[in-house]
């Protein structure tokens, strides 16, 4: 790379670090972290969403973590003080925080970044009473000698300008700032490595490898570049003009670990930051942190919690990386059974304007040839935004399906996310629950009319929506519950469960709606209930019920299947054994199909692959796993917060919308619906 090259990369680099920082100060603004002095070191006070304050919070404790460890080790008697080299530091506040909390007695901080980077700092310091009160008075002129790196030094801080791909000149800034080759020495590096050359990034973790004797190397970064959501993030930093380097070659955390090790570290240990975060947080500290903002944004923090990764890695006689990081401290992993076969999927092209831009969304087979989507969070006219419009897919015999046009009357439709759709002839839909925003769920209830479109399907398709009258409102609202027909004693009821209010973060109850009359009802339930759970899914079967996956209280994913049996005056509570047992997921959909029931797409943090279709043999409770080849869809196909449609003539999944806002990558839509081909299950 050119000079030229080098300066526009270093431009775009140090635009993410203003980035980070402010995204941190407002971290610190909303209670997630104690830090004072964020907002000193970046100017401006962003409001972040809730989503980035949650990624930036695991981010600062793993660090926070690692950091007071190092510092806590027992030092040597009569020992040099500890050194902490923080790498491409940018505006970050450690050395303050740790220096305010009076755990720098015995240790000192060393900061590298790009010279423009660190002489911007260094300005903000001597500007800014706090900090350079702190920090203390300056020892000896700044920039002594040509080419010095140096831009602030005092007893216990150092701050040098100097490119991380320039090992010569770095070693010779930090050995005549004082950095001892054999003192104990953390070495942190966020969201650095990743911004280098891989031949600059091998050479720097080679260097620090062989040049400290008592070191301890911790790194957080990230990982999983060829998933659907690491596609999307990987395209996020290209935009910026910072692409992520070499991290093709790096698909996961094994690979990073390995890394260290041929460059020469002894030891390694790592986790994802789901691992971190529900192994070594205290439940009560999580607590905390679900509680401090409205937040219904779970896959996508969980899947850029999997996208990240902190590592540890020391030299012989360091402290040692396991005793930081103990994987057995993670929780268990439930990996997925091995692979039972492959589904194609290809997209659907028939016809024109069959895009479908949402996700949250909800849809409905209404008799053979009309699919009906509603509601969700999509794109239109260009703008993201709360859908209002209706979406309809309509089959023309020997023409395949197609767009058709949509006119609708009645009530006007308030554009609800994480609703029901549940069919109750070819003609009527029953919407239910929803919200409009993570504290405000939806009451009224619709019914959706489409009377039979004529001809060959050119025309408008009518949707007459119709609120339900305050005698049959649903007494309970929620969003991301399920809705299910059941049978009870030859009548027919809609089943719904679980959810979310608003106010619980996860819900348990179960209500009946008894179809002929459309009056809510109480049914007797027996046996064991299932935890209480929210983005799960539910399928008819036997005139029952199945509830599979969802998100627990602690939104940690549920593995269990339950089956809402119909008994002779009610129902009763079954829980299937599923041998083996399933890789716990939320955010799917579900069909029974041949005797099976099949569990599309979702969430899971147990387990580093990605979730197909698990399917489950309803009468030997077998399961199995299916993996969806994506080869023929050319974008990321992104199985969550989508619909999902049984097409029984032509044994066919057709998979509607899906995506999400994926942390501050962007906005994600699955553009086209996708059929997925599911003949083989039948094998």
């Amino acid at each position: 790379m050119g000079p030229r090259g080098r300066e526009r990369r270093a431009g775009a680099v140090q635009s993410t670090n203003d980035s980070s920082s402010l995204s941190k100060s407002s971290l610190a603004a909303h209670g997630y972290v104690r830090d004072p002095f964020a907002a000193l070191l970046v100017a401006g006070a962003p409001r972040r969403a809730p989503l980035i304050h949650r990624g930036y919070y695991v981010r600062a404790r793993a660090v926070r973590h690692c950091a007071r460890a190092f510092l806590e080790r027992a030092p040597a008697a009569g020992g040099p003080r500890r050194q902490i080299l923080s790498l491409g530091a940018g505006s970050d506040s450690l050395y303050f925080r740790l220096k305010a909390a009076g755990r720098l007695t015995w240790a000192a901080v060393w900061e590298v970044d790009l010279p423009d980077v660190a002489e911007r700092k260094a300005a903000t310091i001597r500007a800014t009473p706090e900090l350079a009160a702190l920090a203390g008075p300056p020892l000896g002129p700044l920039g002594a000698g040509p080419g010095s790196a140096l831009r602030f030094t005092s007893e216990d801080y150092r701050l040098l300008g100097s490119d991380l791909c320039d090992l010569p000149a770095l070693a010779r800034a930090l050995e005549a700032s004082g950095l001892e080759a054999g003192a104990p020495t953390l070495l942190l590096a966020e969201a650095v490595l990743s911004y280098l050359e891989p031949g600059s990034a091998a050479a720097l973790l080679a260097w620090a490898a062989g040049r400290f004797a008592d070191a301890l190397f911790v790194l957080y970064e990230q990982t999983g570049p060829h998933d659907a959501f690491g596609r999307v993030m990987r395209r996020h930093f290209e935009r910026l003009s910072s692409p992520l380097q070499g991290l093709a070659g790096l698909p996961d955390v094994a690979a990073q670990q390995r890394r260290f090790l041929d460059a020469g570290w002894a030891a390694c240990s790592a986790l994802d930051m789901n691992e971190f975060y529900r192994g070594l947080l205290p439940a009560q500290e999580r607590r905390r942190v679900e509680t401090l903002e409205p937040f219904d944004e779970f896959e996508e923090w969980h899947l850029k919690c999997s996208h990240y990764f902190i590592l540890a890695a020391s030299t012989a006689g360091a402290l040692a990386p396991a005793e930081l990081l103990p994987p057995e401290h993670a929780f268990p992993r439930v990996e997925p059974a091995p692979l039972a076969g492959v589904l194609c999927a290809r997209v659907l092209e028939e016809g024109r304007g069959c895009d479908l831009k949402r996700f949250g969304h909800a849809s409905a087979l209404l008799g053979p040839g009309v699919i009906l989507s509603t509601g969700g969070f999509g794109e239109h006219e260009g703008r993201h935004a709360r859908m209002s419009t209706c979406h309809v897919l309509r089959r023309r015999p020997g023409s395949g399906w197609s767009a058709g046009p949509v006119w609708g009357a009645g009530a006007q439709w308030d554009g609800r996310l994480f609703h029901t759709m549940t069919p109750f002839s070819d003609t009527r839909v029953l919407v239910l629950g929803g919200r409009l925003s993570p504290v405000a769920p939806v009451s009224g209830m619709y019914w959706l009319s489409c009377p039979s479109p004529e001809g060959n399907g050119a025309d408008p398709l009518k949707v007459t929506v119709t609120e339900v009258g305050p005698e049959a409102e649903f007494p309970s609202p929620r969003w991301r519950h399920s809705a299910a027909k059941v049978l009870c004693q030859r009548q027919t009821y809609l089943f719904v469960y679980g959810g979310r209010n608003g106010r619980d973060a996860v819900l348990g109850d179960c209500h009946f709606l008894h179809v002929d009359t459309m009056t809510w009802v109480t049914l007797p339930v027996e046996g064991p209930e299932p935890d209480a759970r929210h983005s799960h899914s539910a399928c008819s079967w036997k005139g029952g019920a199945l509830i599979a996956g969802g998100l627990s209280v602690s939104e940690e994913p549920l593995g269990s299947v339950h089956f809402l049996k119909p008994v002779s005056n009610g129902f009763c509570w079954e829980r299937l054994e599923v041998q083996p047992p399933i890789t716990p997921r939320y955010s799917h959909t579900a069909h029974v199909f041949d005797g099976k029931l099949l569990l599309v797409g979702g969430v899971w943090i147990h387990s580093s692959s990605v979730p197909g279709v698990t399917v489950i043999d309803l009468t030997t409770k077998l399961s199995s796993e299916y993996r969806i080849d994506t080869a023929c869809v050319p974008w990321p196909l992104m199985l969550h917060n989508h619909t999902s449609i049984f097409l029984p003539e032509e044994q066919q999944l057709l998979l509607l919308g899906g995506g999400g806002n994926c942390f501050s990558f962007g906005t994600h839509f699955n553009p086209h619906p996708v059929f997925l081909d599911i003949t083989p299950l039948k094998l």
